[in-house]
């Protein structure tokens, strides 16, 4: 088992891990790091950049994969159907690029990261940069019709001023061993959670769970779409024949039993190949002399692209939201706009 996987196991393990025990000293001193860098914004030493739009800001307190992206997309999408003209910025992880640029579908993932490729795909302007304050000036710059920016993963990114806070946890595997990074999944401390102006709850539910507190608190679920094929884009799925013979699925996500776990929900027995989150895939990575069919998320299908073949399938899902969310977001651009 890699490492990657095997401290992630650890984070969620029942009791202490002999890893997790051995990091316990890194924890220490990133926990002090990230203390002293909260209270350096909150004290006003240092001081956020503000921008002419509302910020929406969407992240979570915990690494990997808690659905922060398809949050983003579906905030996004929700306020394009109402009229609003949102800009997304993201980091760009997985991906070598530093410098602001903007992401069209027809970017290479190596360069840009694979998950702004899935924002750009919605047809909104996405840029990327280390600097997010400076990667949502130039979508601004180039995109003044832009009335509001969300930033992906920007919950940390205390540099830029935001209006509202999004953040995101798991609603099955929870905060795991409740030890920060890197002997436990947090990136802050449960507290942090106090301060955010709307709390989501990633479950596995067919329906969102009741709003509580006015909206502050909703759930999250994935609607799986139609199959996709990645080099025939017109081509039907046959389930019924995938199952007639050897069926295989790869994951390079952050959480990969999620997937795996929806793939028997929906009837499917594979052979599962799990790889790290952001994982370059090469062509060798899906040789399978023997699968009638190779599934994977559509976050993997925008790094096979290049190479894969007509066995290869990806899997769209739609992150379903409350209204409610949606509802409070649209108040607070409203209300920066009477301001």
């Amino acid at each position: 088992m890699p490492f990657s996987e095997r401290l992630v196991a650890a984070w969620y393990a029942p009791r202490l891990t002999p890893l997790t025990a051995a990091l316990l000293p890194l924890s220490l001193m990133f926990s002090a790091v990230a203390a002293i860098r909260r209270w350096v914004y909150r004290a006003g030493i240092a001081h956020a950049a503000s921008l002419p739009v509302p910020v929406i800001v969407v992240g979570s307190i915990l690494a990997g994969g808690v659905g922060k992206t398809p949050l983003t997309r579906a905030l996004a999408a929700a306020l394009k159907n109402t009229g609003w003209r949102p800009g997304i910025v993201s980091r760009g992880y997985g991906g070598s690029n530093v410098r602001p640029r903007a992401v069209t579908p027809g970017d290479d993932p190596a360069e840009v990261g694979d998950e702004p490729l899935l924002l750009a795909h919605d047809a909104l302007p996405v840029w990327i940069g280390r600097d997010r304050v400076e990667a949502s000036r130039a979508l601004l710059a180039a995109n003044p019709e832009c009335y509001v920016i969300l930033a992906d993963d920007g919950l940390q990114h205390y540099a830029l001023r935001r209006e509202f806070e999004v953040a995101v946890i798991d609603g099955a595997r929870g905060f795991g061993n409740g030890r920060m990074l890197p002997s436990g999944p947090l990136r802050e401390p449960p507290s942090r959670l106090d301060r955010v102006d709307a709390l989501v709850r990633l479950t596995t539910e067919d329906e969102p769970s009741p709003v509580i507190d006015s909206g502050r608190e909703t759930a999250m679920s994935y609607e799986p779409l139609p199959w996709r094929n990645l080099r025939q884009a017109d081509a039907i799925a046959d389930p019924a024949q995938w199952r007639a013979g050897a069926l295989h699925a790869v994951a390079g996500i952050g959480n990969p039993a999620r997937f795996f776990a929806l793939l028997h929900r929906l009837g499917f027995d594979p052979v599962c190949h799990p790889f790290p989150d952001h994982y370059r895939y090469a062509r060798a990575d899906l040789a399978f002399p023997d699968a009638t069919a190779i599934l994977m998320t559509e976050k993997d299908a925008v790094k096979c692209a290049g190479f894969a073949d007509t066995r290869c399938w990806y899997l769209p899902v739609r992150a379903r939201i409350d209204p409610a969310l949606i509802a409070r977001v649209e108040r607070t651009i409203r209300g920066r706009q009477a301001a």
